[in-house]
């Protein structure tokens, strides 16, 4: 069985970001605010795979490459949140969330739940961010007989 390449690069997106903030709390730095924002360039680069892939394919309708993209990131912001909360939970649950940086979307103190559902917000619209930048990047790169 083949896996879809939204599937593949959305899994990559999500290998990456996981192996980032493991990294980055093995190191001590998993509060620092500013450098959590570096998961972008991930998402960035399996999106940016996907629609290179379609177009080395011969796809180069931007609604069709938009669609793709858009599964691809989501495959990769889905895949990255159920890793959340089950390495929050591992790691104590809501203590866990309590210990992140204070100044991520929150004033009071979030639960594990409440906590995934901002970042699920705030990775849908960069889904939609990532995507629209890409597509405007791609789109003086393709060729159509139109």
């Amino acid at each position: 069985m083949k896996l879809s390449r939204e599937f593949q690069n959305g899994f990559l997106i999500f290998l990456g970001i996981a192996i980032y903030f493991l990294v980055m709390n093995v190191i001590g730095l998993s509060d620092v605010f500013y450098l959590r924002l570096f998961n972008t360039l991930f998402v960035l680069y399996g999106v940016n795979r996907t629609i290179m892939m379609n177009v080395h394919d011969g796809q180069v309708l931007l609604a069709n490459n938009a669609k793709s993209a858009m599964k691809t990131s989501l495959i990769g912001v889905f895949l990255s949140i159920i890793g959340l909360i089950i390495y929050s939970y591992l790691q104590g649950g809501d203590e866990f969330v309590q210990s992140l940086s204070k100044t991520f979307l929150f004033g009071g103190n979030p639960s594990v739940m409440t906590y995934s559902i901002c970042l699920l917000f705030e990775g849908i619209a960069s889904t939609v961010v990532v995507t629209m930048l890409l597509l405007l990047y791609w789109n003086n790169r393709m060729v159509t007989d139109s």
